[in-house]
């Protein structure tokens, strides 16, 4: 079921969709990775029936079919998720972000803790100025050379990203063959699954299909200050992290841990990345457990 919402300001059309147990499900915000978008990778349909879960994703402005918000920070999906919760006439709900939707899971988590009931992140990253954080160590050399360009600015980014995005366009299976070459052994057998890999280049193509803004918003507000600190954060918090992983490394989510008071942490060894698809189901169930029903 997919539908469109107003953000808070009534300036930018935000394009949802859900999926499992919409009546009367426990409502779970999927926040998607970078680039990503509301089509997944997503647990079946079945699953999701069964832990009860109301699964609710979005695409994040600039991606997909969601206007683009120029100059956003982390901390600004708490307002947009919010304002999707408004229309969907829910009340409370859990968070959890992958990848790239991690900082953003932490955002709502922070901000707007009286509708959050808990919130998970696996493989997240930690903020940029995060202290006694090497925040590139261990980090792929593409992520590398992605974030410290971000740093240079917009346009520097912008003549980074666009014609990646348009190579995506033409052909989106080319930006996971890119990746398998820095993908650890672990990841790479996660990946080798054809459902899963047809879930990918299906996910990175409605990404950028009508042009690489989010992409490009999305890094820029990472290495810009977030809009909170995750110390702030006050709602039962989980980690999970795979210990091998090269897109962001396990030491963020380890600095995190040390951050927020009420978080849990759980490093996986012998898994990297995208093990974190593997791992969403049981996510899910934790979240679900003290969800509230719409």
């Amino acid at each position: 079921m997919t539908d469109g919402v107003w953000s808070a300001d009534g300036k930018r059309r935000l394009v949802i969709a859900q999926r499992g147990k919409i009546h009367g499900g426990r409502p779970v915000f999927l926040l998607h990775g970078t680039p990503g978008s509301r089509i997944g990778p997503l647990p079946r349909e079945g699953l999701l029936y069964r832990l009860g879960v109301r699964l609710i994703t979005y695409d994040r402005p600039g991606y997909g079919d969601s206007d683009r918000h120029e100059g956003r920070s982390v901390g600004d999906v708490a307002a947009d998720v919010a304002a999707i919760a408004d229309h969907l006439g829910l009340g409370r709900f859990a968070v959890v972000g992958r990848s790239g939707g991690g900082p953003h899971a932490l955002a709502c988590a922070a901000l707007i803790p009286h509708r959050v009931t808990r919130a998970a992140v696996l493989v997240g990253l930690a903020p940029l100025e995060a202290e006694g954080l090497d925040w590139f160590d261990g980090m792929s050399d593409g992520n590398v050379a992605e974030y410290t360009t971000a740093m240079q600015g917009r346009a520097r980014l912008a003549a980074r990203l666009g014609p990646a995005a348009a190579e995506i366009r033409e052909d989106p299976v080319r930006l996971v063959n890119a990746l398998y070459g820095e993908l650890p052994d672990s990841d790479r057998s996660v990946i080798a699954d054809a459902g899963i890999r047809t879930m990918l280049v299906q996910n990175y193509a409605e990404a950028v299909r009508t042009s690489a803004y989010g992409w490009i918003d999305d890094a820029m507000a990472f290495c810009s200050p977030w809009g909170f600190d995750p110390a702030e954060i006050r709602v039962p918090t989980l980690l999970w992290h795979g210990e091998d992983d090269v897109f962001s490394p396990v030491s963020h989510s380890r600095w995190l841990a040390g951050r927020i008071p009420t978080a849990t942490v759980r490093i996986q060894r012998g898994a990297a990345h995208f093990h974190a698809l593997h791992v969403l189901p049981d996510l899910l169930g934790w979240l679900a457990r003290d969800g509230r029903a719409a």
